[in-house]
């Protein structure tokens, strides 16, 4: 597994999402995923909504994703 399929994955059910996506071993990662769909949903929502993207290969291909989600004004906050 590498970070660009990852990315792939995520833009394929979240396709207005701002997606980084960094790992060099294969197999733990780390995602930032902007996306408005995110929107008046809770943290554990969010994640879900990214893992629900990434299907069956959670635990599989992918042993470890560490997620941060934002929303588009919760992302300018932050910066």
């Amino acid at each position: 597994m590498n970070p660009q399929v990852i990315k792939k994955l995520i833009e394929s059910g979240l396709p207005d999402a701002d997606i980084i996506v960094e790992g060099d071993d294969g197999t733990h990662f780390q995602a930032r995923i902007i996306s408005a769909a995110f929107s008046g949903k809770s943290m554990v929502q969010q994640h879900q909504m990214v893992y629900k993207t990434l299907g069956e290969k959670m635990g599989t291909d992918i042993h470890a994703l560490s997620i941060q989600t934002y929303t588009p004004e919760a992302w300018e906050q932050h910066k």
